[in-house]
């Protein structure tokens, strides 16, 4: 039987990378509320942008897409959802609303995560919405040859609904009654069970990721909100399943590392509150024009970036003038154009500058 009790196993994991990461991260917490604070009509066109990346990136590391005009109008509620696809990405876009409005009422209980995923499925009408799987199942992977293989089995559907009752019992019991021990470090630990516990037939990526960012926001973390976590795990997708493998391994023996899926959770908190900085930075910047900070945002993008990702961060910008400061960008010299049509990226000219 799986040992859900987080008291001796979190102080295992304070390594010296563990413990700078979680110092960076307060040091964040403290600049967010300043921030919040001192710019919030400013953020509220973060707010709008995250939502619909988180939404977008979550759904796509599911394999759940629709055009991204249909995205953006969906996730604003201007139209109603047509196909499958779409009527999931509105679930999700809910959930994440309630999230978002209401996270210090939300508890971490079975029935609430059971809510929350019936909530996840209610324009879709999937009947396991909501319920606990009815059957084993298991967590497999493809390889380039096109054959797959049992990449872990989670615990039987049986044992499901003892299990994530346990597992939220040791989540509120450490999280209540031990100050020591850092949310930033249980969080992780909590998503990598629930995870192995694999508790719906569907859905458990994406509710994997609604649950972090309840957590994030319970626990004084509201990053999630003005940049979104999601894009920055599809951006790391790669990463994500790794780390998430290593974290299951010799799991029903309670003897899985947490460490790797820790660290790689604590990085993506860490680079999203460096994104944060950075994007209100940008928006309280006075004196700069339009075309100005186009030019800022290309500049302190490490790698490339698109003209679509450009619109995302400056909401405020129409399309046209975009173009027209990207066009004077690459005539100057200061920035490079990739590729072409829909792949066309940008970067910033550093060998010249």
């Amino acid at each position: 039987m799986r040992d859900y009790n987080y008291t001796q196993k979190w102080q295992s994991l304070l390594t010296p990378d563990i413990v700078s990461l979680l110092s960076k991260i307060h040091e964040f917490k403290g600049e967010q509320t300043l921030f919040i604070e001192s710019y919030a009509d400013e953020l509220t066109e973060l707010v709008e942008v995250a939502k619909i990346q988180s939404v977008e990136s979550s759904n796509k590391i599911e394999g759940i897409y629709t055009s991204d005009e249909r995205l953006k109008k969906i996730v604003l509620a201007k139209t109603m959802p047509k196909t499958r696809d779409e009527l999931e990405i509105a679930g999700y876009r809910d959930v994440l609303n309630t999230i978002h409005d209401s996270y210090e009422y939300i508890p971490i209980k079975p029935a609430i995560i059971l809510q929350l995923h019936r909530d996840l499925y209610k324009f879709s009408g999937k009947e396991s919405g909501g319920n606990y799987k009815n059957a084993d199942n298991v967590i497999a992977e493809t390889d380039a040859q096109g054959n797959k293989r049992i990449r872990f089995a989670p615990v039987a559907a049986w044992e499901t609904a003892v299990s994530i009752e346990n597992l939220c019992i040791a989540y509120t019991d450490i999280i209540n009654n031990n100050e020591l021990a850092d949310p930033l470090i249980i969080i992780p630990m909590f998503i990598i069970d629930f995870l192995c516990i694999h508790p719906f037939n569907d859905g458990n990526g994406r509710m994997s990721r609604l649950l972090t960012l309840l957590l994030l926001y319970r626990s004084g973390y509201i990053v999630g909100k003005y940049i979104s976590i999601e894009k920055l795990i599809e951006a790391s997708k790669d990463t994500y399943y790794e780390v998430l493998q290593a974290g299951s391994a010799d799991w029903h023996e309670n003897k899985n590392d947490y460490l790797p899926f820790v660290k790689y959770t604590l990085g993506i908190i860490a680079n999203a509150y460096r994104e944060f900085s950075a994007r209100v930075k940008l928006l309280t910047t006075s004196g700069l024009s339009k075309p100005a900070r186009v030019r800022e945002i290309i500049k302190e993008t490490i790698g490339k970036i698109t003209k679509a990702e450009i619109m995302l961060k400056c909401p405020d910008i129409s399309q046209i003038t975009i173009q027209r400061a990207l066009n004077n960008l690459v005539k100057n010299n200061e920035i490079i154009k990739l590729g072409g049509g829909r792949y066309t990226a940008y970067t910033w000219n550093r060998e010249d500058k």
